[in-house]
């Protein structure tokens, strides 16, 4: 991933696993390129056209931005997502 290239990331709402535990994912796109993580865990689960190097640098990313992460993913609400979509 060289330094001028663009790259977009999305934050999923937070989510609540069978385990009770809260979680949320966070998309990053790049040219066709995508990866997903997750947070709080900050691994990449998986990646597509991205060097073992740049997933190292993403899950780098989230963990360094995890608290920014986890208050985007707080304040995302799902119904005004999904109604705001539809107009």
């Amino acid at each position: 991933m060289n330094s001028s290239e663009e790259m977009t990331m999305s934050v999923s709402p937070i989510c609540r696993g069978e385990d009770g535990k809260k979680y949320a994912y966070v998309s990053f796109e790049a040219k066709g390129r995508r990866a997903e993580g997750v947070i709080p865990a900050c691994r990449i689960k998986s990646a597509d056209r991205f060097t073992p190097e740049e997933i190292d640098a993403l899950e780098v990313y989230m963990r360094e931005n995890l608290p920014t992460l986890k208050k985007m993913a707080a304040q995302i609400n799902v119904m005004d997502a999904f109604l705001n979509n539809n107009n």
